[in-house]
């Protein structure tokens, strides 16, 4: 590639063409593929780039304890977890409806592993997420309340905050919501 080239694609911000350029230009010449389907796989190429940057991104932002995924989650350990019930949830369908998620049980029984996997899925979904323990949001409204004085602290952390916004919860009682025991 030659250094015009990649002066412009930098500056038009297209890096993902700029990574698969060169694999690409021999995957045409080998291939014999016409310049609507080269242009169409460099296309997908800075699009995948973008998708994994804007995924990576909404991770870090998150704040998962650890990333985790329900191909990961031992169905084993807790038979009592209905494992279509949480499919259904990592579709986001419940989000998209405008519907609340509550997950309740005695800890040790996976609601961290599963709420941080559904908040994955709903990151790959498009979707804006934070996690956040019953415990770190509670501390986040005292620190609050104690040094910002108590005005916007509810519109700080839950209308400011994504509209799909997994909690843990130890002990609390359903509010017409999923309830996982």
């Amino acid at each position: 590639m030659n250094e015009a080239l990649r002066t412009a694609l930098k500056q038009l911000r297209l890096s993902g063409m700029t990574e698969s350029l060169e694999v690409r230009l021999q995957e045409a010449a080998g291939n014999g593929l016409n310049h609507t389907e080269f242009l169409e796989l460099i296309l997908q190429d800075e699009l995948l780039v973008r998708k994994e940057r804007q995924i990576n991104r909404r991770i870090k932002a998150a704040m998962f304890r650890d990333l985790k995924t329900l191909e990961d989650f031992d169905w084993h350990f807790n038979p009592s977890i209905k494992k279509k019930q949480i499919f259904d949830l990592a579709t986001c369908r419940f989000i998209r409806e405008c519907r609340d998620c509550l997950f309740l049980g005695p800890p040790g029984t996976g609601k961290s592993h599963l709420v941080q996997a559904i908040g994955y899925q709903a990151i790959k979904s498009s979707f804006t997420v934070r996690y956040r323990s019953i415990f770190d949001t509670v501390r986040d409204f005292l620190h609050d309340e104690a040094f910002a004085g108590q005005e916007n602290v509810m519109a700080k952390h839950l209308f400011r905050n994504p509209p799909a916004l997994p909690v843990r919860i130890e002990k609390a009682l359903p509010l017409g919501a999923y309830c996982l025991r």
